[in-house]
């Protein structure tokens, strides 16, 4: 590739990357404050089902997780120079199922596990319910930590800003928001109506 792109990804500079990260990392600040509030304004379903409390943090952590290894791995793809996100390249795909496999895999063993600690704990929450949540909400977070991976991913390349520097914070700060948006969402329609 050439470009704006390859002209500052050459050398690590502290200064470039606090130059590039500090307006970002306010901007995402704020973002997670908004997960925060709504975090705080789903109180009532998370004292109702403690169970859910408990599957918040690994909920929100492992869509970011998802999110940070596709990144990863496409920043490296760029920095290789053996992509430019064409939609035939199968290289591509393949990351893509791999992602969602591993969401699958993942959010139904929190689902297991959940199940499994509230059944110590007397939750009322059946395992089909934990499945249904855990899983449509999970897949639903990586499919958005994809699109943002990719996006995150090829316009920090396209600014000429070193994708390794700006894709995990932006990535996994907006999962988090998303991924309290839709697993409130999700629980919530699941268990009250």
């Amino acid at each position: 590739m050439s470009g704006t792109g390859q002209r500052s990804l050459g050398t690590w500079n502290w200064r470039r990357i606090v130059r590039n990260m500090f307006p970002l990392l306010i901007v995402l600040s704020g973002i997670v404050l908004w997960a925060g509030i709504t975090l705080e304004q789903a109180r009532e379903l998370l004292d109702e089902y403690r169970i859910l409390a408990v599957m918040v943090p690994s909920m929100v952590g492992m869509g970011g997780n998802l999110g940070a290894i596709l990144s990863s791995r496409l920043s490296t793809r760029f920095h290789l120079g053996t992509t430019e996100l064409d939609p035939r390249d199968r290289v591509l795909w393949a990351n893509v199922g791999a992602i969602l496999a591993l969401a699958l895999t993942l959010f139904t063993t929190l689902a297991i596990g959940a199940y499994g600690f509230g059944l110590l704990i007397g939750s009322t929450v059946t395992l089909g319910q934990l499945l249904l949540i855990s899983v449509l909400s999970g897949l639903s977070l990586a499919l958005i930590a994809i699109v943002c991976s990719f996006l995150a991913t090829y316009l920090s390349y396209r600014l000429g800003v070193d994708p390794d520097d700006t894709t995990i914070p932006i990535v996994t700060n907006v999962v988090d928001v998303f991924g309290m948006l839709i697993f409130i969402g999700v629980a919530t329609l699941v268990l009250e109506f």
